[in-house]
């Protein structure tokens, strides 16, 4: 049984987390330093790291030191006995298929920033102020999985995550038909080490592998809807060009859209600006009543300016207006290891414990 909405839960949860010394793995470690509904109580990674105390097993990246209750925790292997209510999984997707899967099947929620399960048929690509719904899913996996408390729920990838919230007021209010779009990567988004300097200083890559087609599928499954026991993607047709440029962090896509009805960027703009969440979201500690931010500068959003608002969680959208071959054309910016990774399978988590899920 789901608590009632909006309800705040009346205890803390214990989390662990898989890939726990990965650039993702340590921003969730940061985030949930301070959490008021979870606590880190396990973490794992490869068998190089295996045994080591996490401080001495962790190449640490962030510019804030180890929280002090993490820095202690004895690291792991992807064995299924972590002492914890639920983890986080921000494997390498060489192994975070099975391993999630046998997480999952021992009876642990997992909250996955993964690309091995997204697409399974029965599985929540999950953005919570776009496709809370979703979640209606998860009694049948777990029913066709074998499953009995575990379950296994994504986040999508990092560029999906701030086109699909941006569309979404727009496709509610206006209908969309096609989108096309052009994405400016970060360089944090490979990864560490990442991009090699040589490669990327002075110069973008005009190709990032699997990422156009992660761009034109995850979004038609988000904006989809849950139809029984199967999701029903949206009938809108997207177009990619995914490119690498020398930034550290923060996604900057160009999208043009051709609506179903036709509206002004004015109205486009005003459907952005007041989008707000669902008042059952509003009570989650990582959520936004208004996700999305709209600048009025013609030369905003900049990642360096902009990528941080709503501590990383906001999607900021400017200059909008007219499209000579589309109907209106925008810019948006997202945190990519944020919003687009780290916050987006804590907030998740949140969703997930304040509807029950952990219980």
């Amino acid at each position: 049984m789901n608590r009632a909405e909006g309800e705040r839960p009346g205890r803390r949860w214990r989390a662990g987390i898989l890939g726990a010394t990965g650039i993702v793995g340590q921003r969730l470690v940061c985030l949930l330093a301070d959490h008021p509904w979870f606590e880190v109580t396990g973490v794992a990674a490869s068998e190089r790291s295996e045994g080591k105390r996490y401080a001495e097993a962790v190449p640490w990246r962030l510019e804030a030191p180890i929280p002090g209750r993490v820095r202690d925790l004895e690291v792991r292997d992807l064995s299924p006995n972590l002492d914890c209510d639920f983890v986080f999984s921000a494997l390498d997707s060489s192994v975070a298929g099975p391993a999630e899967e046998a997480f999952a099947r021992a009876g642990y929620p997992v909250i996955s920033n993964c690309r091995n399960h997204r697409m399974d048929e029965d599985v929540p690509l999950l953005i919570p102020e776009v496709n809370a719904g979703h979640l209606a899913i998860l009694t049948h996996q777990r029913k066709q999985r074998g499953y009995s408390r575990g379950f296994l729920v994504t986040n999508p990838n990092c560029s999906t995550a701030g086109l699909a919230l941006a569309l979404k007021p727009i496709h509610d209010a206006f209908g969309i038909a096609e989108v096309f779009v052009v994405t400016l990567q970060a360089i944090s988004g490979a990864g560490y080490p990442g991009v090699a300097s040589l490669d990327i200083a002075d110069n973008v890559i005009p190709f990032i592998a699997g990422e156009e087609e992660k761009l034109q599928s995850e979004p038609l499954k988000i904006l989809g809807t849950v139809e029984g026991n199967r999701f029903s993607p949206a009938s809108v047709r997207i177009s990619a060009q995914c490119n690498r440029v020398p930034v550290l962090d923060g996604h900057l896509e160009c999208v043009s859209l051709r609506l179903q009805r036709k509206a002004s960027p004015a109205e486009v703009a005003g459907a952005l600006r007041n989008f707000r969440v669902a008042p059952q979201l509003e009570t989650l500690p990582s959520a936004l009543r208004h996700p999305i931010v709209v600048r009025e500068e013609c030369a905003r959003p900049q990642p360096r300016l902009d990528r941080d608002a709503g501590n990383g969680m906001a999607v900021v959208a400017g200059h909008v207006r007219a499209c000579p071959l589309f109907d209106v054309k925008f810019t948006l910016l997202s945190h990519n290891l944020i919003r687009g990774a780290a916050g987006a399978a804590l907030l998740n988590a949140e969703l997930l414990a304040s509807g029950g899920y952990f219980d």
